[in-house]
């Protein structure tokens, strides 16, 4: 007979049909659940709280199955405070890793306070609490820790779970290895689920296991449902499991229609906040001159005394004061140099134009240095107030 090596998956050895057989037997032996505790009500919670702790632990999935299956067993018996409850939970998920797990593995009391205060349990546990609890769970059980879960067998069932002759949605399956690896993430979702309600304990565990693989079969769409493979090595025909996979599919479901749910929220909150964001008013593009409106003689205009500059100066005015009485007489109020200031060969030649409406006018004088000035229109050619910067000096 052959051996079985330490690191090997006891479910890929030469004795895995002997050991399947024996926890097939052992399953026949396991505790009877009633259902009676007055605490159900906490057990999904408390459930789904070993979960999290366990996947938190990288532990297997057989210590997070039979932890969760000894609190069942344990609340079945006895009424427990909540807030005992929740120690014997962490106690529970204790003792399945010490049994399942190595010794390695097992988590620390500081890794589990910390798990703890991150699920926001009002609970601090020390270790004298959970060697006390240890022991109240090891006498109840007679110090038999060894209870066959579903997630002892699953591994042994996908070994059969596809195989060349399968079809996925009508045609044949060209790698068997890439079915094999979603089947297994399909199975051990299932898993999960039959954590989520005690009636999965009225069935056997080996039986919930076989469910877990013919629910992923339908899932992922490969006929037939269940096959003369899976019988042989399960012991289970499609009539023994259809009760436990419709409860399964109806579970899967649920969580379609949840996600569903949720993912049409978060798109509506999407919606909600882009609608907000195209409703705020923005900041508009254009920026305020940097240079401010000249209204009297400054340090920067009183460098400027080339006769080219007076006469764009005295342009300028008569765009801002286009009386010609004012600029004629040079009057002394007119912050810019009149014409009268301007040398005789510099002086333009006014004549009258008649203007039908606005003309754009644009002055290049490539003459260094180069700066900007803001003018401020007032009743010449536009009929209201415009303020802006024309770089008069611009090249």
């Amino acid at each position: 007979m052959g051996g079985l090596k330490m690191e090997e998956p006891w479910w890929k050895g030469d004795l895995a049909a002997e050991i399947h057989q024996t926890l097939r037997l052992k399953e026949l032996k396991l505790p009877v659940y009633k259902a009676r505790s007055s605490q159900m009500g906490m057990r999904r919670y408390l459930a789904d709280l070993l979960t999290i702790l366990s996947s938190r632990c990288q532990l297997c999935p057989t210590a997070r199955h039979l932890a969760v299956y000894l609190l069942d067993l344990f609340m079945d018996r006895y009424d427990v405070a909540v807030k005992q409850l929740c120690i014997i939970s962490v106690a529970c998920l204790l003792l399945a890793s010490k049994f399942e797990e190595k010794e390695d593995r097992v988590p620390k009391l500081e890794q589990l306070n910390s798990f703890v205060h991150t699920c926001r349990l009002n609970l601090v546990l020390t270790k004298k609490d959970l060697l006390k609890m240890e022991l109240l769970l090891l006498e109840s059980f007679d110090w038999n820790l060894c209870l066959p879960t579903p997630a002892h067998y699953v591994d042994y069932y996908l070994l059969a779970s596809v195989s060349e002759a399968d079809l996925h949605n009508g045609w044949p399956i060209t790698s068997v290895t890439k079915v094999r690896a979603f089947m297994e993430k399909y199975a051990h979702y299932f898993l999960k689920v039959s954590l989520q309600d005690h009636l999965f304990l009225s069935f056997q565990p080996s039986l919930v296991a076989a469910a877990c693989v013919g629910a992923s079969r339908i899932c992922f769409e490969i006929s037939p449902s269940w096959t003369t493979q899976l019988e042989l090595l399960t012991c289970y025909s499609w009539e023994n499991l259809a009760a436990c996979i419709e409860m399964m599919l109806i579970a899967h479901n649920k969580d379609i229609r949840e996600a569903s749910k949720d993912q049409m929220t978060l798109l509506q909150q999407q919606q909600v906040v882009e609608s907000l964001v195209l409703q705020t008013p923005r900041q508009a593009p254009f920026q305020q001159s940097r240079y401010h409106p000249v209204t009297q003689h400054s340090a920067l205009l009183s460098q400027f005394h080339s006769p080219i500059q007076d006469l764009c100066s005295a342009y300028r005015d008569s765009l801002q004061a286009p009386q010609p009485s004012n600029l004629a007489s040079g009057d002394a109020r007119d912050p810019l140099r009149s014409y009268s200031t301007l040398p005789t060969s510099f002086q333009p030649v006014v004549q009258t134009v008649s203007i039908p409406g606005p003309v754009p006018l644009q002055v290049a004088i490539s003459t260094e240095p180069r700066h900007g000035l803001s003018l401020a229109y007032g009743g010449s050619y536009f009929g209201r107030h415009h303020s802006y910067a024309a770089g008069c000096f611009d090249g």
